[in-house]
This record gives structure tokens, C-alpha cells and sequence, in this order.
């Protein structure tokens, strides 16, 4: 599994390699790309991902089986951790130099399709160069942009909470289960504080994280109202009142000391630094990837539990964990479809490749991986497989291109509302405001 990193984390990367990449792919994208180059005569491949040691390995191992199933290609790979990496993509693409294949980021998918830096999928799908007829219909959509495919999902996952099922206990609070309401949520956070629990430093112990600032928390709350973070591609799903009740909802919580502090909020940018891994809260909003982290850190007695509904209605979704597309300027587009189908596809690459970037999107490969699962793993597997069967809603659409600005946003404007420097009304005024100016630049 990738290093565990937090949401937030995660955003601030994107956002900082998202500035001015706009401009610069449309200014800049025409230019011919950096040749692949060729290796004895044969096809020269290049390769990017990010990810940790455990990864690399894996990954390393599949695609000389891929070279050694292709004679004549040769692949030369390059990975990196997650921030470096998404700076220097940002600097590759604006360069017209994008890599043959390439790793991507689920809110990426926009901004390179839309500024000519991806080739579009669609007709090696078609003719079955990559096979998609294994892989979710609705986890393949949120690679598209403007109704063409570019990008294919590399894992899929989903989000929940990690929990300490021993203070859980403690506060007479059961195991949650997928129908759990936002409400309920609260109330048990509230109980978990009123035990009077210290943390290491010898500070009070909340229910949970801040889930206030992380909008992937405020997607999964909106869509358990039936709303979305975006309409469209020019336009938002949601309204000031939305965000408005949204953040005065946790502030009351975080004013009650039912969920962290302000000031421990902002110091979480890893697992071991959120409230949760400080011993300053019982439960942390995370995604199925990075969760295995936790049970690691803190013990075999943190489990995964749902995120809380709106009336038993679950707003979580199958969301890529990466994925993979091919540079608009390939000179190979056709090798570099064949190893992105031998990776998604190829039942050897599967089995070594396993849950390193969560579970398979083959869903026949997932099944057969997910027998060697064990611990934190299969439960996470596990997880997914109950949730699918509860219901949740399709995932949309690859975000808009000015997401990863509206995202940095978002986190700003709540960081003014949990240091008091603005109401949930001004913050959430603020945010939609820059959002609006993002959405139809």
C-alpha cells in the first residue's frame, strides 16, 4: 500500500502543481514532445508512477514480464513520491513532453485531457488493444472528459473511517454499520469526549478528526443529500446554504470538543501527525488505500468502519485510487496501450502487482487476489464488497478543470472559519465566490 497521507495532503500537492498549468498547456502543447526513442531497433516506452518502495518493486517486476512477453519493447520506468512527482508531470506536460504512460490522478484527468496533453482512449478500447469488458461501467467513466475516455482506472477505492474499536467500546457506541446516520456520528463523538480520556500529551480525547476543511468528507456528506460537488463542468452542485450547514454542523462539534482542535487540525499532513495518530482522537475520515497505515501505527484494534449517511442514504463512491493514460504526443500509442492492458488486465501482473494501489479494477483479477488477502487488507476488501451491496450511488465524471484550484480554496476558507476569522456564512460565501471564477474562466 502506498505510505499513508491524509486527504489534505494530497490536495495541497495537486493544487501546487496545478498552478499555471493551464495556461502553459494551452500555450505550450503544440510543440512536438521529447522522442520515446528506440532500443535496438525496437520500441522505446516511458513509464511514470508514483509510489512507495513496495510499489516500485511490484511494479518493476510486471513490466519486465510485459518486456519479456514483447520482444522488441523496452520500457524505462521513473517513480517518485506523490508531491514531487505530480510538479514534475505538471512541468512535463507543459513542455509537450508527457510520458508514453502515465499515472494520474483521479482530479488530473481534466486538466491534461482538457489542454491536449492525453490521448483519447477510445478507439484502442474499441478495437480491444485494452479490454475494459471486466472493469465497472461506472468506475470507467470517471476517466472521461467531455465524453471521450482518457484515462483507465488502475484501483479502486473508496472511503471510510478508522476507528478504535476498544474506546468505541468504552463508550458503549456499537460497530458501526453502512446505514449509521451523520447524526448518530455526533452523538458518539459527543460520548467518546465525556469519558475523559487523555492523550499522550495529556490533553482531552475527541471522537474524531476535523472533517471540515477535507472536501472529499463535505462530496460524501453532499451526496448523502442527493446533492454533488459539480453540476457540470462549468458549474457547482451545490449552494452557499449547503456549504453553510455543512461547516456550522462541525463547528458546533469542534466548539462542544466532541471532535479535534482547531490548532491539531492543521498540524495533520500524515497519519502519524493527525489527531487520530496522536492519540487526540478515537476515529479519522481516510480512504481504503492508505488505511492499512493505521492498524500499523496504532494497533490490530483499528478497524474501518462507513461514513455516515443522511437517512441511510450512503454518499461514498467507488473512486479510481489512480489512473493510467497514455501522452497525446506517443510516437508508440499502440505499445504503450498494450502494457497499459497488460497491467489492468494480465492475470501474472495482477498477482504481483495485488493490492498496491488498492483493489483491481479487473474484477475477475480482484477476486483471485483477494484469497491471499489477510489483516487490514481483506478487510478492507471486505468493506468495499459490503458497501456495494448496501448501494451507492455511480461515481461522476472526472472533475473540472479548475477543481484543484477550488479545492486549495476550500480548505483556506475553512481554515479562516475554524480559527474564527470568518462565520460558516462568510467562509462559505468566500468559497463559492472563487469557485464561480475558477469554474467559467
Amino acid at each position: 500500500m502506498s505510505a499513508p497521507r491524509r486527504p489534505a495532503s494530497r490536495r495541497a500537492f495537486l493544487g501546487a502543481a496545478a498552478v499555471g498549468l493551464g495556461t502553459a498547456l494551452t500555450s505550450t502543447l503544440s510543440a512536438c514532445s521529447a522522442a520515446s526513442g528506440t532500443a535496438s531497433g525496437g520500441v522505446t516506452l516511458r513509464f511514470s508512477w508514483w509510489g512507495n518502495d513496495d510499489r516500485a518493486a511490484r511494479t518493476e517486476k510486471a513490466v519486465r514480464l510485459f518486456e519479456k512477453e514483447h520482444p522488441g519493447v523496452t520500457v524505462r520506468t521513473s517513480n517518485g513520491e506523490f508531491g514531487s512527482y505530480l510538479q514534475k508531470l505538471a512541468t512535463q506536460a507543459a513542455g509537450g513532453g508527457v510520458p508514453d504512460v502515465v499515472q494520474l490522478d483521479y482530479r488530473q484527468v481534466s486538466q491534461y485531457a482538457g489542454g491536449e496533453a492525453l490521448m483519447p482512449l477510445d478507439d484502442v478500447i474499441k478495437d480491444a488493444t485494452i479490454r475494459t469488458s471486466e472493469m465497472d461501467k461506472g468506475l470507467l467513466r470517471t476517466g472521461t472528459y467531455r465524453g471521450g475516455q482518457y484515462a483507465l482506472p488502475m484501483g479502486r477505492g473508496i472511503t471510510g473511517y478508522a476507528y478504535d474499536s476498544v474506546v468505541y467500546k468504552k463508550a458503549g457506541i456499537p460497530t458501526p454499520q453502512p446505514s449509521w446516520t451523520w447524526e448518530d456520528w455526533a452523538r458518539n463523538n459527543r460520548k467518546i469526549a465525556a469519558l475523559g480520556l487523555k492523550s499522550p500529551d495529556g490533553r482531552a480525547v475527541s471522537g474524531s478528526n476535523d472533517g471540515g476543511g477535507n472536501e472529499d468528507v463535505f462530496e460524501d456528506w453532499l451526496r448523502s443529500r442527493g446533492g454533488a460537488l459539480y453540476r457540470n463542468q462549468t458549474e457547482l452542485g451545490y449552494t452557499e446554504d449547503d456549504l453553510t450547514a455543512f461547516w456550522s454542523f462541525f463547528g458546533k462539534l469542534r466548539d462542544e470538543g466532541a471532535i479535534a482542535q482547531a490548532r491539531d487540525s492543521t498540524q495533520a499532513i500524515s497519519t502519524e501527525t493527525c489527531p487520530m495518530g496522536r492519540g487526540l482522537a478515537a476515529s479519522d475520515f481516510t480512504w481504503d488505500a492508505p488505511f492499512p497505515g493505521y492498524p500499523a501505527l496504532l494497533g490490530d484494534n483499528v478497524h474501518f468502519a462507513p461514513v455516515p449517511t443522511t437517512d441511510g442514504r450512503q454518499g461514498v463512491y467507488f473512486k479510481p485510487s489512480m489512473l493510467l493514460g497514455i501522452g497525446a504526443h506517443s510516437e508508440h500509442p499502440r505499445e504503450s496501450a498494450q502494457l497499459i492492458d497488460f497491467l489492468l488486465n494480465d492475470t501474472r501482473a495482477g498477482d504481483i502487482l495485488g493490492f498496491s494501489r488498492s483493489t483491481p479494477p479487473n474484477r475477475t483479477i480482484a477476486a483471485r487476489v483477494a484469497k491471499t488477502l489477510k489483516g487490514p487488507e481483506r478487510e478492507i476488501y471486505d468493506y468495499a464488497q459490503t458497501l456495494e451491496k448496501y448501494g451507492v450511488d455511480l461515481p461522476p465524471t472526472a472533475p473540472p478543470r479548475g477543481d484543484l484550484a477550488i479545492q486549495a480554496g476550500f480548505g483556506r476558507a475553512y481554515e479562516r472559519v475554524m480559527f474564527g476569522r470568518a462565520t460558516p456564512r462568510q467562509g462559505a460565501r468566500e468559497l463559492i465566490d472563487v469557485a464561480n471564477r475558477e469554474l467559467r474562466s
